[in-house]
């Protein structure tokens, strides 16, 4: 596949859809960014820059022509998804591969409409698309394995790295685990153990700059698993294992305490800081990757 022969089209203009753009317009790949609200169209244009040049904006799903890819990365909600997704398949040709960029929610359940199920499937793409490299590629029970092959193909053109699930589970793999962190983080603020800016300095540089280089099961292997086990013997019962969200998290939402957005969440945030927070991410999390990459090409070699 040529990426300068390619067509895309994202339908959803935010942040996520907006990323994607730039990932695949910065690749050489032919994009139409579809979004019905044009001043969401606007926004997105003017947050691409330079990249913004190869890509079309419109509130019409349209095809002039028959795209290879169409990412759907619209609100996380079924119901706005399946009628986003039947739409999308009412507009393309047969051999046009659909994706959903869901965070989560089964890909059954999203395309269980469609005509032509086999090649649909989900793309979980991370937030900034454009910058983090992994995609979880979630294939519905229906789908094509040589969808599942093409897509991969075309992610790793993109300089993405695809890790295929075996089985589509509510959350995939990403989210369970960081929801099974949070979950622990939370239950240690709600007891007194630790202060929300204590918790984020242990987590930040002890696992989180292990992560960078060793993923957990790696990182287990290195330490020993019989220590690993050990461990989990003492510690497993008393670790949270709530199958409710914490009453923390229910009363800062309910407060209207839901992060950067409002200025407050477990921090207070100006729009000042928020935006410098953002930026400074991104060209750190650029440094980070390379140098796991780096990394990882030294355990190879």
């Amino acid at each position: 596949m040529q990426q300068d022969s390619l067509q895309a089209v994202v339908v959803g203009a935010g942040t996520m859809g907006t990323t994607l753009a730039k990932l695949m317009a910065a690749q050489g790949v032919h994009v139409v960014v579809v979004d019905t609200n044009p001043q969401v169209l606007e926004a997105s244009r003017l947050s691409m820059g330079a990249c913004a040049a190869g890509v079309c904006f419109t509130t019409q799903l349209k095809m002039n022509q028959a795209p290879d890819f169409v990412i759907e990365s619209v609100t996380e909600n079924i119901a706005i998804k399946q009628k986003v997704v039947a739409q999308i398949e009412a507009s393309v040709a047969d051999t046009t591969i659909i994706m959903t960029n869901t965070s989560g929610i089964p890909i059954d359940d999203i395309g269980s409409s469609l005509r032509l199920p086999q090649r649909f499937l989900g793309t979980h793409f991370f937030n900034p698309a454009d910058i983090v490299p992994t995609v979880e590629v979630v294939p519905g029970s229906h789908t094509e394995a040589a969808v599942v092959e093409t897509t991969c193909r075309w992610l790793k053109q993109l300089g993405k790295r695809p890790a295929v699930l075996n089985t589509c589970v509510p959350g995939f793999v990403a989210n369970r685990i960081q929801h099974a962190i949070m979950r622990e983080c939370l239950s240690l603020l709600e007891k007194g153990v630790v202060e929300a800016e204590a918790l984020d300095d242990i987590v930040q540089y002890s696992i989180g700059v292990r992560m960078a280089l060793n993923g957990p099961l790696c990182q287990r292997d290195l330490n020993g698993l019989d220590i690993h086990l050990n461990i989990a013997r003492y510690l497993y019962p008393d670790l949270d294992a709530r199958d409710e969200p914490a009453a923390l998290l229910e009363d800062y939402v309910a407060q209207g305490r839901l992060g950067a957005k409002t200025g407050r969440g477990f921090y207070r945030w100006s729009e000042e800081s928020r935006t410098q927070h953002q930026a400074q991410e991104r060209e750190s999390l650029q440094r980070i990757i390379a140098i796991a990459t780096q990394h990882e090409q030294k355990g190879e070699s």
